[in-house]
């Protein structure tokens, strides 16, 4: 027998899926219009140099065999279609199919945005709760300066700050790229080392939201009359902060978990950049340039559906620890 929790759980996924597929289509609909719109000619950038020496007569050829010729909302239905069936085409830039260039990619910036959304996110707490403690202290004054500068700086900067200091200076980690220069092999040692300074600098990039919000959810809690009342009873300070105050004041974190996916997934394509780290940041810049068309698309379609995935955990999260939600309001 399904329990009601269970049901209302699987209701709200049902709603979110069937709101998910006119935006998909409308993501991969827009992709492809500003794309045809752009004033790079992706038959030129496929050529390369060659195009430089190539007649008008052989570029449209080219560009008839890439499908170039054809209007953009032809090409935007062949590549739905194919996608729907399982092949996301072949990318132009690339010379591989689309599925391969993501595929041996993801799984780096997966790593590379979980590492640095579980530091912020455990960082973020606990200088959150540190700072709410003694509203108004000199720490929660230094935590709450140091979230607002953060907040403000660029992850590129700080990116390069992070190798300037760390990498040049200091030597203390690598300043980029998967493995050392001279290793043959991937190993989980040389992996971790250089996902440090990345996974950091993008962890830093969040952190400051994260603790300014368990702050203010804590301190707010402390002030509430259950959490009084539980003072009143002569519970320990530990027990009243952690059991009572931490569990209401982390509720409004919940929803930053949806509404920083797309500044995460931001974030990332910056700090892969810089770091040179292998995830899909190089694919994204060289299908944007180049026009590429069906990895850019998958690309986009990919983020997308990350953000919705993350803003529909973030509702599950809310209406499973809150009990004033229902599923059915959301």
């Amino acid at each position: 027998m399904t329990s009601p929790l269970w049901a209302a759980t699987g209701r709200l996924v049902g709603r979110r899926m069937l709101f998910a597929v006119p935006v998909l289509l409308a993501v991969t609909f827009g992709v492809f219009a500003m794309a045809a719109a752009s004033p790079f000619d992706p038959v030129k950038a496929y050529a390369g140099t060659a195009a430089l020496r190539a007649d008008e007569q052989t570029l449209e050829r080219l560009r008839a065999n890439l499908g170039a010729d054809q209007p953009f909302t032809s090409r935007w239905w062949h590549w739905l279609t194919s996608a729907l069936s399982g092949d996301l085409g072949e990318s132009s830039v690339m010379r591989q199919p689309v599925t391969q260039v993501i595929g041996e990619r993801l799984v780096w910036s997966a790593l590379l945005c979980a590492v640095a959304f579980a530091a912020a996110v455990v960082a973020g707490t606990v200088l959150g709760v540190l700072a709410a403690r003694r509203p108004g202290s000199l720490l929660d004054r230094v935590v709450t300066s140091l979230a607002y500068s953060l907040e403000a700086a660029p992850v590129f900067w700080l990116a390069l700050l992070a190798i300037w200091l760390f990498a040049l200076h200091l030597g203390l980690l690598p300043a980029g790229g998967l493995t050392d220069t001279a290793s043959e092999q991937v190993t989980a040692g040389q992996v971790a080392r250089h996902l440090v300074l990345p996974a950091g600098v993008l962890a830093v990039s969040q952190l400051p939201w994260f603790t300014l919000y368990v702050r203010q959810g804590v301190g707010d809690a402390l002030a509430e009359d259950p959490v009084r009342g539980a003072r009143a009873r002569g519970l320990s300070e530990r027990t009243v902060l952690l059991g009572h105050a931490l569990r209401s004041g982390l509720l409004p974190v919940l929803t930053l978990v949806g509404s920083r996916v797309p500044e995460l997934i931001t974030g990332a394509l910056l700090v892969e950049s810089v770091f040179s780290w292998p995830g899909i940041a190089a694919a994204t810049v060289e299908a944007a340039t180049s026009v590429d068309f069906p990895l850019l698309a998958a690309l986009t379609t990919l983020a997308t559906a990350a953000v919705l995935v993350g803003n529909l955990v973030a509702d599950l999260l809310y209406g499973l620890f809150d009990p004033r939600v229902k599923f059915s309001d959301m």
